[in-house]
């Protein structure tokens, strides 16, 4: 995420996620699973604004009317949980500008409650650490604490075990985000742990070394079969996809957002015009040319 300080306030850009692997490795007692995956931080960000608010009260505002603004929201909550466990009682006004679609497979809403977090501890003067805030993120939602360790890390446990990782060039993607949204929990109702996981090594390596053709052969998703099941439109988009031909196509997290992985800028910006030409026929999603965080 970007912070940038003003005379007035704190401004931070909070950037969507995608997974380039996603394997579930077990149900685990409290209804999680354990999952092993690689995500990369992208260009396609929300912004969020934060100014003092005398009254002491915490004030949400968003440009969305359809999302929630009360305390049910993750930035509103980010908030309260920073103010509770410091014995914090200042106020701000938060402006919250949404270009992440929502229940995409993105994290949107985490990468929000990630910069909320950060902007607060810094408007506040909290001196909180990095390491410090990222373990507040994990109580807040499995992918949160991964905000703090961008552009890429291998996450553990339920996505909240994080490390980071190196990423051996630039990586140009194309999202393409489907109309519909799908539900995270009615997904993973609908995943079976595999009896022999899909080994995350070759695609580690292959991040590391900026091997894109290796990279676009090991992407994978366990989420992707039960989220085409319940969502039919995520296997034609994907289907779309491929026969344009990019070095690999993968649904994001727990969809319903896919990615194309293009060998350049040059291929991403041809795959994006000609998605954008079919889009009376494949449903009218909606189409961002990306390319991964610095």
């Amino acid at each position: 995420m970007l912070i940038e300080r003003s005379a007035d306030g704190v401004g931070v850009r909070a950037p969507a996620k995608v997974n380039l692997f996603l394997e579930v490795l077990a149900r685990r007692p409290d209804g999680y699973h354990d999952i092993a995956t690689l995500m990369v931080a992208v260009s396609l960000c929300d912004r969020l604004d934060f100014k003092e608010e005398a009254s002491g009260r915490i004030e949400l505002r968003c440009d969305r009317p359809d999302l929630s603004v009360g305390p049910d929201n993750l930035v509103y909550r980010a908030a309260e949980l920073l103010r509770q466990r410091l014995g914090c009682r200042r106020g701000a006004r938060i402006d919250l500008t949404k270009r992440i679609p929502w229940a995409a497979g993105l994290a949107g809403g985490s990468s929000d409650a990630a910069a909320a977090l950060a902007g607060l501890n810094l408007l506040w003067q909290l001196g909180l650490s990095q390491t410090e805030l990222a373990a507040l993120g994990a109580e807040l939602g499995s992918d949160v604490a991964f905000f703090f360790a961008t552009p890429a890390a291998w996450c553990t446990g339920r996505g909240e075990v994080v490390t980071p990782v190196p990423l051996g060039r630039a990586l140009d993607l194309v999202l393409v985000c489907p109309v519909v949204g799908l539900a995270t929990p009615a997904v993973y109702r609908g995943v079976q742990v595999p009896a022999q996981p899909v080994d995350g090594g070759p695609i580690l390596r292959a991040a590391a070394a900026g091997d894109l053709t290796e990279l676009g052969r090991h992407l994978h998703n366990r989420l992707q079969g039960p989220a085409e099941r319940l969502c039919p439109e995520v296997a034609r988009l994907h289907a779309c996809l491929a026969a344009l031909q990019p070095l690999g196509q993968l649904m994001s997290g727990s969809g319903s957002s896919l990615f194309a992985l293009c060998r350049d800028r040059r291929e991403a910006l041809r795959l994006a015009r000609e998605l954008r030409r079919l889009a009376d026929e494949i449903g009218r999603p909606r189409v961002f040319l990306v390319r991964s965080c610095v």
